[in-house]
């Protein structure tokens, strides 16, 4: 099958031996891995004095304290993108936990004439930054997904890997997003803010380690021509939903 998504699941399939496990919504199969994190990627998100909108400028002086991480390797470890690089950070307040993508393109690939207000089912089949988040990581198989592309459209998904459908479109975290286009110089950014109560979070303290992972799908074509980026990779796998491979996302002051 073809990697990374191969779209609705059948109930044929839904009855077999293994587990469903898709890319980012419906996608490629796979099996639940072991209950065991096994990377070892981090980043710091540090307190921010103030909680502020996103408006996609990264010249914010919350985001020039901040730490980046920047990743070029495909999803599988296997190749490097550096004509898509991809940076990120994180900073957080009481009551928001924030990330910043910094995303190179060659060409941007985006649904044209929809209204970016409405959420897209499906957004992971264009260009994209995605959020895999899971701030309870004893909870290995119960986290949260955050996605925004260049125009602005966006998803937010709660998975639990433990059910079947495991993915609920229907949750609704209430994030704000922006992004912006730089086309001279072919970098596109995209700001989240997601409220750490929908996520069953009563306070954030410093020294807390969520798991995390960080992706970036890019290109036009079928999923044999477009390129995914994994800050944490995933080698076993050909999905994007193995939480075992999340990182660590630490909060400090």
């Amino acid at each position: 099958m073809k990697l990374w998504k191969i779209g609705v699941l059948t109930s044929a399939l839904a009855g077999a031996a293994f587990t469903l496990l898709p890319l980012s919504g419906l996608g490629q199969i796979a099996t639940i891995p072991q209950q065991s994190y096994a990377s070892d990627m981090k980043l710091q998100s540090k307190r921010s004095l103030i909680d502020f909108l996103p408006d996609g400028d990264s010249s914010k002086p919350s985001w020039k304290q901040a730490e980046s991480m920047e990743f070029d390797t495909s999803a599988s470890g296997m190749s490097h993108f550096p004509e898509i690089s991809t940076r990120v950070a994180s900073v957080w307040t009481d009551t928001h936990i924030y990330f910043l993508f910094w995303c190179r393109y060659d060409s941007l690939n985006v649904y044209q004439g929809e209204d970016p207000k409405v959420e897209r089912w499906q957004l992971w089949g264009r260009d994209v930054a995605e959020v895999f988040l899971n701030p309870q990581p004893e909870r290995v198989n119960h986290y949260y997904e955050f996605e925004v592309a260049p125009n602005n459209q966006w998803i937010d998904l709660e998975i639990d890997k433990t059910k079947n459908p495991f993915t609920d479109a229907s949750w609704n975290s209430g994030f704000d997003h922006a992004t912006r286009i730089d086309a001279k110089n072919h970098v596109w950014t995209a700001e989240m803010r997601i409220p750490v109560s929908s996520m069953n979070v009563g306070a954030i303290h410093p020294g807390a380690e969520w798991r995390a992972n960080f992706f970036r799908a890019a290109g036009e074509g079928g999923d044999d021509r477009r390129k995914f980026l994994a800050w944490s990779i995933i080698p076993e796998g050909k999905t994007f939903h193995v939480p075992t491979r999340f990182g660590i996302l630490r909060l400090v002051n």
